[in-house]
């Protein structure tokens, strides 16, 4: 019983000994302006805030929500294309696309992938 306890603490001892070698081994030691602040988006964080962001960031990034999401929806109608009935299936993967392609075109009508705006 001892010695599981006396195994048990040295086995503790050791790790907090290498979680203390490696904090301080992997401490920064030159302290550099650039190094020491955050990365926002290549926006610097020093000045005020409360700057003018353009919407345009937000809408790509809706955009790319969007059809990451559109992928996910559509590798498993792939794999269940040969369990389910041929037919339901071909209208509903066409449905599914067409709805995606309208929302492209939208998008695109509307000016929300052209950069230059």
């Amino acid at each position: 019983m001892f010695s599981l306890f006396l195994l048990t603490f040295m086995i503790l001892l050791i790790a907090l000994i290498v979680m203390i070698l490696a904090s301080l081994l992997s401490k920064k030691t030159i302290l550099d302006r650039e190094k020491m602040s955050p990365f926002e988006c290549g926006f610097d964080p020093l000045n005020s805030s409360r700057l003018p962001f353009s919407i345009q960031f937000f809408l790509i990034a809706i955009i790319f929500l969007i059809f990451d999401v559109e992928i996910t929806l559509i590798m498993p109608m792939i794999m269940i294309m040969k369990f389910s009935n041929l037919i339901y299936w071909t209208i509903t993967s066409v449905i599914f696309i067409l709805i995606l392609l309208v929302g492209l075109y939208h998008e695109w009508n509307q000016g929300a992938l052209n950069w230059m705006n």
